[in-house]
C-alpha cells in the first residue's frame, strides 16, 4: 500500500472491486503486521463505499431506463 494508490472514487469498479479482494485475502491470511493491517483495512472500506456508489447509481440508471421503456411502450398501446 502506498500514498500513490489512486482514489477508490477515480477507479473503475472491476479494478476497485479487485483491489478489494486481494486485501480482503491478505487480512484473511493474517499474516500483515497491525500497521498494515489497519491501513490495508480502511483502504478496503473505502473501495467498499466507492463499489457501493457505484452499483446504487448502476441500479438507478437501470430503473429509469426500464420506466422510459414501459413508458414508451404504455404512449405506443395508446
Amino acid at each position: 500500500m502506498t500514498d500513490s494508490a489512486p482514489s477508490p472514487d477515480k477507479m473503475r469498479f472491476s479494478d476497485a472491486l479487485a483491489e478489494l479482494e486481494t486485501i480482503v485475502s491478505a487480512l484473511e491470511n493474517g499474516q500483515l503486521d497491525l500497521e498494515d493491517s489497519l491501513a490495508r483495512y480502511e483502504r478496503g472500506v473505502a473501495l467498499l463505499r466507492a463499489c457501493q456508489a457505484r452499483l446504487t447509481e448502476a441500479e438507478q440508471k437501470v430503473t429509469m431506463l426500464m420506466g422510459e421503456i414501459e413508458s414508451d411502450d404504455s404512449s405506443d398501446d395508446s
